[in-house]
């Protein structure tokens, strides 16, 4: 193999497929990365055998051929050479790789491509497109909520099921629900119900971050594997088997009181508060009441430790209902403000009851598109 490459193209490329390298793993060349001829440009790919991602770059090649190079170490070696064509070839044994950039000239012990885990290749199956930006979106407001522990694998990952034009992705941990829909180009050629990893679907919004060309999703016919595709980049991942939980039950269809609230005279004062509910639990207090003779509502946010001291702060509101009360865990709450703007509705029944989040639109109204659930933590008032 013999090929030239332009140096950003393959810090771009490395950079791109580095996200699936495996960092701890009992197969060592799953710790490389792959470097392939394929039809006239340079082809890399990395897995960590649950998620695998190929970037193709273009390139001069001079010789067809295959091998694999610790991904740490040519990412940080090709990051720090100047912007001028790199070449690389692989030595007569196969088993050394000699780059050339400039004046610098180095020798990388490789490993065999033959020895590489294979990429899967999806080309059959029910395919979905995408438009970035909304399923970016979608995938910010959703997959944080997904559980972190592997007591309940189907909880790690986020549910996708599509119904007609509409595609509703789902994340769940036992204490917080996020669920958020995107309208497709057009309906698929069938119904489709998946639990993808969401570790795969963040790093393909990472993937897509700054893109504006369409997404490709297919999900091949053993409803096993799914592969993410735009020109140049594709990833893979293994689907994860199991039932989803029936979350729909967890929305309820009515409440007592009704807040609406600027996002972000909400999130700073959760942030204070939150500052003195890292030592009291990460429990932070909310007490609204709505306003009288023609004043607004208010919203009191409040949190306290015994050993450290407490603090409360006031946000003006729209309270619609009666006076309530209800505390959630300081990390939750950041969560879900982190990922609205404009200002937000919180609808509950109870203080024992679970508070509902949906962000509303420039004219007052909630959007149809999200909705997040989280459960009430229980504190002597």
């Amino acid at each position: 193999m013999k090929v030239q490459v332009l140096q950003e193209n393959l810090q771009r490329g490395l950079s791109i497929v580095g996200r699936a390298v495996a960092t701890r793993s009992t197969l060592p060349i799953t710790a490389n990365v792959l470097l392939q001829t394929d039809q006239g440009r340079l082809k890399l790919a990395a897995t960590d055998l649950d998620i695998s991602i190929c970037a193709w770059i273009g390139a001069k090649i001079d010789s067809d051929g295959a091998t694999t190079v610790p991904s740490r170490l040519i990412g940080d070696f090709v990051a720090q050479l100047p912007p001028a064509t790199v070449s690389l070839e692989l030595m007569g044994s196969g088993r050394q790789l000699r780059l050339e950039c400039a004046r610098n000239e180095s020798t990388v012990n490789a490993m065999d491509a033959e020895d590489f885990p294979r990429i899967p290749e999806l080309r059959d199956g029910v395919s979905l497109q995408f438009d970035p930006r909304a399923l970016r979106r979608a995938i910010e407001r959703v997959e944080f909520a997904s559980a972190t522990d592997d007591s309940r694998p189907v909880l790690t990952g986020v549910h996708l099921k599509t119904d007609g034009t509409r595609l509703t992705l789902a994340a769940a941990d036992g204490f917080r629900l996020a669920v958020a829909d995107i309208t497709l180009p057009q309906s698929p050629s069938e119904s489709v119900e998946v639990i993808i990893p969401s570790r795969a679907l963040r790093e393909l919004s990472r993937l897509i971050s700054d893109s504006e060309e369409q997404v490709e999703m297919r999900i091949n016919p053993q409803r096993t594997q799914v592969l993410f595709a735009k020109t140049d980049v594709e990833m893979v991942a293994q689907l994860i088997q199991g039932t989803f939980p029936n979350y729909n039950q967890l929305i309820p269809a009515d409440f007592n009181t009704k807040v609406t609230v600027s996002v972000d005279e909400f999130k700073r004062e959760t942030r204070i508060a939150a500052i003195f509910a890292r030592d009291g639990s990460g429990i932070i207090r909310l007490q609204m009441a709505p306003g009288e003779g023609g004043q607004p509502g208010q919203l009191t946010i409040s949190a306290r430790a015994d050993e450290i001291g407490d603090n409360e702060g006031k946000v003006d509101c729209r309270v619609e209902g009666d006076a309530s009360k209800i505390a959630f865990n300081s990390r939750y709450l950041q969560d879900v403000l982190n990922v609205l703007s404009g200002s937000v509705v919180l609808e509950m029944t109870s203080p024992s009851s679970q508070g509902v989040f949906r962000p509303i639109d420039e004219n007052g109204i909630a959007e149809p598109g999200y909705v997040h659930v989280v459960m009430p933590m229980f504190v002597q008032w």
